[in-house]
């Protein structure tokens, strides 16, 4: 949030149509204040649960080694957050158990789950809870480790691959 005056607010634009992730795209929304009462606003700074859920996914063959991919990506991910994810979901659970939402069953290790997609692959997805701060940079190194050790096990794991570049 930028400012909040009598008649309006200004925010900071999180994506939009120039961004592919959850980062300031640098351009500010400035609406009436009326207009919180018709329209969603997303906040990124609620000083009770400053995080979001956040995911990696990846697009593979049927015939990978599942178990190793799960494996990989959960261990990984644990790497990277782990420690702080313990703390952020067991503040999480704190918060849903307030509200009409408290059955749901949260992880506090990241956690993998697959998908069937359209385009005949399966989608591997690692979720994870973060600091939406990081969430880009946090993002962008478990991409390349988890794709450093899929790559490193051949024929274990197999991508989409194409040669119309």
């Amino acid at each position: 949030m930028i400012d909040v005056g009598y008649f309006d607010t200004t925010l900071w634009e999180f994506g939009g149509q120039y961004l592919s992730s959850d980062h300031p795209s640098g351009r500010i929304i400035k609406f009436p204040n009326s207009n919180v009462l018709n329209a969603a606003v997303y906040n990124y700074s609620w000083p009770v649960f400053p995080y979001i859920w956040n995911e990696v996914k990846f697009h593979i063959a049927y015939g990978s080694d599942l178990a190793f991919v799960a494996k990989t990506m959960e261990e990984i991910a644990a790497e990277e957050i782990g420690a702080e994810m313990i703390e952020r979901v067991r503040s999480y659970r704190d918060l849903l158990a307030n509200t009409p939402v408290d059955e749901i069953e949260v992880q506090e290790n990241p956690v993998v789950l697959f998908r069937i997609n359209e385009n005949t692959w399966v989608e591997a997805i690692v979720r994870y809870l973060v600091d939406p701060k990081e969430a880009g940079r946090v993002k962008t190194s478990l991409i390349q480790k988890m794709l450093a050790r899929m790559n490193a096990e051949q024929g274990r794991v197999m991508f989409p691959k194409a040669d119309n570049r």
